[in-house]
């Protein structure tokens, strides 16, 4: 029995040890807009609160074959649609909203229909001001765009 504790007891220092100590990141009602049977595009959309200073700077999905971090902006009266190459700020403490018309992770290059209810896996990378990074594993469920945004279980992460 005192091995057992001494390991556990080893294993928890070594975990404290290991992981770096920067900024809680939470996602809160991740989701991704369903859609029809030949589109190739579509947009997940959630709220992401972090800590600390951090950048979201990646994501993907098994799902589609390219996954972009976006934003729509008015450019000369146009609304106009382009990737954030070096990715989004999360101030801290603020929420950063994904939502349609703004800031939205972008699947293209889809490899099946998103239907509704489906539950679409999603990888968001993080990056701390030391410029360490981490990942945040989601299930976002497919909604049609005119859905009532019903809460989904919140998803928190320590870096």
């Amino acid at each position: 029995m005192n091995r057992i504790i001494r390991a556990t007891a080893l294993s928890a220092l070594v975990s404290a040890v290991v992981l770096p100590a920067h900024a809680q990141v939470t996602v809160k009602d991740p989701w991704v807009r369903a859609t029809v049977s030949q589109q190739k595009a579509t947009g997940a959309f959630m709220q992401i609160t972090s800590a600390q200073n951090a950048r979201l700077v990646e994501a993907k999905s098994p799902v589609a074959g390219i996954v972009e971090i976006h934003e729509m902006a008015m450019e000369k009266d146009v609304m106009k649609m382009r990737a954030l190459p070096n990715g989004l700020d999360l101030p801290a403490g603020k929420t950063v909203e994904l939502k349609s018309g703004g800031y939205h992770v972008m699947l293209m290059d889809l490899k099946q229909q998103v239907k509704e209810g489906d539950m679409v896996p999603l990888t968001l990378v993080v990056e701390g001001k030391d410029k360490k990074r981490s990942t945040i594993e989601l299930k976002a469920p497919a909604k049609p765009l005119a859905a009532a945004s019903k809460p989904m279980p919140e998803h928190k992460h320590s870096h």
